[in-house]
């Protein structure tokens, strides 16, 4: 049975109960429904915002990074007040200045195959506003396993995508993307940069996407994805088809649980240190293992060169690092694949180990 609307409410969302698509029953089916935001940042700013607006009666929010000020260029449910808090606190803060009424879950932790059942099983519909493949990729899979409707955007520079997938009805994320790009061919937005303006578009037209399948009205993007340039100001549709192979969905699906996304797709999933952490320093020793027993740095991380590009997820990439190897020659084809894998702090020890024994350490063999 659907809640009824206070006399306050009725006032409040009055322009939609003058909508006959809406109506009363429907702001009923707004109070009564649940929406989780993955992700409190350009998308998921104005996806929180205009939900909350809406009255969407439950709205969940998941981050674990808190506010900077270079996020304020487009992440709007944040201000300079809230410059070192929480994301999520900072805005359930705003979102229940805006309608005190609604029920606002935060999740202050990462997005990840250990708790994302866990999360989104509360929830009608989840909004993907993440920024990186691995967490696509999970949202999109847990979306399939649970039978919900994943409102999918992404952005980039002056580029936006729109889709809606949901595997009861069309296409899941998979079976438009069936395998990551490589790691670092695709910058994300911290490498390439984004107009201020684009993720509110993006992000407006999710918000638009989940009210329409919460609400059951009009024609969602199920099987269609939105091209959209902010330059030339276009708007391209391309439509998708549901792929017989694949590995989520299709009906010979071999993936039947949420597996390590990060090793799956070849980069971190998360970008920048829990809260109340500070980045540490990270010495990476690219060397074979039986150079180690030669010489060595305390509390070094050893990843041979050579496994280096697959195990890319066992390294913090919000953390300084410094690369080093015998004579700085590995170490610096070390540095050219992190930093086209988005790791932005690497610096490499110039001389290797070997330079380091001579000048600084002499209790140290050069070899």
């Amino acid at each position: 049975m659907l809640p009824e609307l206070s006399h306050e409410e009725i006032l409040r969302y009055s322009r939609h109960l003058l909508i006959p698509e809406v109506g009363l029953e429907g702001q009923r089916k707004l109070k009564n429904s649940s929406a989780l935001v993955i992700g409190t940042g350009g998308l998921g700013s104005p996806v929180a915002l205009y939900l909350a607006a809406a009255g969407i009666g439950r709205i969940g929010l998941v981050d674990y990074d808190v506010v900077d000020t270079s996020n304020l260029q487009r992440q709007v449910i944040h201000g300079t007040s809230t410059v070192g808090k929480l994301k999520v606190e900072s805005a359930r803060e705003k979102l229940h200045d805006l309608n005190p009424d609604i029920q606002i879950d935060v999740y202050n932790e990462p997005f990840t195959s250990a708790n994302a059942i866990r999360i989104a099983q509360e929830y009608d519909v989840i909004i993907d506003g993440t920024d990186n493949f691995p967490t696509r990729y999970l949202t999109n899979d847990v979306c399939v396993f649970l039978g919900k409707p994943n409102v999918y955007g992404s952005i980039f520079r002056f580029d936006g995508q729109l889709s809606v997938f949901y595997a009861k009805e069309g296409p899941c994320y998979r079976c438009l993307f069936p395998e990551p790009p490589p790691p670092g061919l695709v910058p994300s937005c911290a490498e390439g940069g984004v107009l201020g303006v684009l993720p509110g578009t993006i992000g407006t037209l999710q918000a638009t996407e989940a009210l329409k399948v919460l609400l059951g009205i009009g024609d969602p993007m199920i099987g269609r994805l939105l091209l959209y340039n902010a330059l030339d100001m276009s708007f391209d549709f391309v439509k998708l088809k549901k792929n017989p192979k694949c590995r989520v969905c299709g009906p010979n699906a071999d993936i039947k649980e949420l597996i390590d996304y990060e090793e799956f797709c070849g980069v971190p999933g998360h970008d920048y240190a829990e809260e109340g952490s500070t980045p540490s320093l990270i010495l990476l020793d690219v060397r074979e293992p039986h150079e180690l027993e030669i010489s060595a740095l305390p509390n070094a991380v050893n990843i041979p060169l050579g496994q280096l590009a697959g195990r890319l997820s066992e390294l913090d990439s919000a953390a300084d690092m410094i690369v080093f190897c015998k004579g700085g020659t590995r170490s610096a084809r070390a540095l050219e694949l992190l930093s086209s894998a988005g790791f932005k702090k690497v610096k490499n020890l110039k001389g290797g180990i070997n330079a380091w024994a001579k000048d600084v350490d002499t209790n140290l063999p050069i070899y």
